[in-house]
């Protein structure tokens, strides 16, 4: 079954324990940090969700230039995924560190990389990591439009390492959800189409089949 992490990116964080329980049914939620620096646009911390009510995995993606600072803190907002950026740490040693940082916390690593970025930027850890996040969007924003060619990326990536987790971010809706599906990806994040939708249970339901 194909995992569903809405987007709090686009949720009301005014009412997010409420908007927490209107997605209920999926599977994780994913938490976008940005830093303005790695990406234009700045928003919440990992500490957003720290009591927060939930049996959601906490799944954290890392828009940062430094993720190095904000591991504890994913971990005490209870993360179980935390992921960076390949163009925000590109040196290997960096990169084995942070992953086994992530690890010794009792988090799983993943790897994200942006639209023009080719999986062989990744070589180095491909093997090490969790989860690889393709991104299908430019990160920093929502309500993006899909850019399909990423998929290519996702059925290089579930070739090399297929035990592994590949997630999609951007773009998704029930019509790119179905491409994703058949690529390989095992989880979809998905922001303003889960969060606009007044039945938001059948919106998730919509991106599993």
């Amino acid at each position: 079954m194909t995992l569903i992490a809405p987007s709090i990116l686009s949720a009301d964080l005014t009412h997010l324990q409420e908007e927490m329980d209107s997605v209920a049914s999926a599977d994780w939620v994913q938490v976008d940090v940005m830093d303005g620096k790695f990406v234009s646009n700045t928003s919440f911390r990992p500490s957003v969700m720290k009591d927060i009510k939930t049996n959601l995995v906490i799944d954290v993606h890392l828009m940062v230039i430094n993720p190095f600072a904000y591991i504890d803190e994913c971990i005490d907002a209870h993360a179980k995924n935390i992921t960076f950026h390949a163009e925000a740490v590109p040196q290997t040693v960096d990169r084995k560190t942070l992953i086994a940082l992530i690890r010794s916390k009792g988090a799983q690593a993943g790897i994200a990389v942006n639209p023009e970025t080719h999986i062989q930027a990744i070589d180095d850890v491909i093997e090490d990591i969790d989860l690889v996040l393709i991104m299908s969007v430019h990160p920093g924003a929502g309500g993006q439009a899909f850019i399909p060619e990423v998929l290519e990326k996702v059925k290089a990536v579930k070739q090399r390492i297929p035990t592994r987790l590949v997630q999609i971010d951007g773009g998704v809706n029930a019509e790119t959800a179905k491409r994703c599906r058949e690529a390989g990806v095992d989880c979809l994040v998905a922001g303003s189409y889960i969060f606009s939708s007044q039945e938001r249970t059948q919106a998730i339901q919509s991106l599993r089949s």
